[in-house]
């Protein structure tokens, strides 16, 4: 060891220097980590975009909350990866396999890398039925034969906490989420707006009542959004989807698996 490090050497000299060798230290760490730190605020910009995908509603929002307070995202993904039978099982009402660009606005991202139970990325095209979802939540048995989903009952019981929607939207529009100013102060009432609308659908399809103040109301609302902006996106044609669009999802999926 001693022919690489010389009795005498700058090193040497440095370890002799405590505070020299702090300083350049400390320089060496701050370097390194603005180099590891910089993509990722750059990237930003290099995700190509999808112009209908918008932030998520008040009430949706609400719901993507609750969605990761019960640990929901812990059994479920949402990423179809660009394979033919992900997007044959998943992507077939329309998307296709998922682009970087549907998670701008999403905080954290909840791609996932377990799949207990199916992909959720496109669950809003599967699945736009409220009363469907309601009863998923209160007995997933009674929708899904054999499901080892656990029940979540409590949903349809405990209320949403409208009041504190206008500081989450705040918050997020400080982290660069482009929430407009009418919508922030008027969350609460565009969320239970929105609560109203579905509880009345469940109703109309012969479920259960008073749920426009339940948890549950926020969780379907976010359910139902799964996938519909990415599906607008193709439907819209290439001028408006982008570069990732769905027109060319057959030949990138083709080219992907056979790697």
């Amino acid at each position: 060891m001693g022919r690489f490090i010389k009795s005498n050497g700058m090193h040497r000299t440095l370890e002799g220097w405590p505070l020299v060798f702090t300083v350049l230290t400390t320089l060496s760490i701050l370097v390194g980590g603005l180099v590891e730190f910089l993509p990722l605020v750059l990237v930003n910009n290099s995700v190509d975009r999808i112009e209908t995908v918008e932030p998520w509603t008040p009430l949706e929002l609400e719901g993507r909350d609750i969605y990761i307070a019960e640990g929901c995202n812990t059994c479920h993904s949402q990423q179809v990866r660009p394979f033919r039978h992900e997007i044959e099982r998943y992507g077939q009402n329309g998307g296709g396999y998922s682009k970087a660009g549907e998670t701008v606005y999403e905080r954290p991202f909840l791609w996932g890398s377990k799949r207990t139970g199916p992909d959720l990325a496109r669950e809003g095209l599967l699945r736009p039925q409220a009363l469907w979802h309601v009863r998923h939540m209160e007995d997933p048995r009674s929708t899904s034969k054999g499901s080892i989903m656990p029940p979540y009952p409590h949903l349809l019981e405990k209320k949403i906490d409208f009041d504190g929607l206008t500081a989450k939207l705040r918050t997020l529009k400080r982290l660069g989420t482009p929430y407009a100013e009418e919508t922030i102060e008027n969350a609460a009432t565009i969320a239970r707006t929105q609560a109203k609308a579905i509880a009345t659908e469940v109703e109309e399809q012969g479920g259960p009542t008073d749920l426009e103040d339940k948890k549950i109301m926020a969780l379907v609302a976010y359910l139902q959004s799964l996938g519909t902006d990415v599906a607008a996106a193709s439907d819209a044609g290439p001028s408006d989807a982008g570069p990732s669009d769905a027109g060319s999802a057959e030949s990138d999926v083709t080219a992907d698996a056979s790697k």
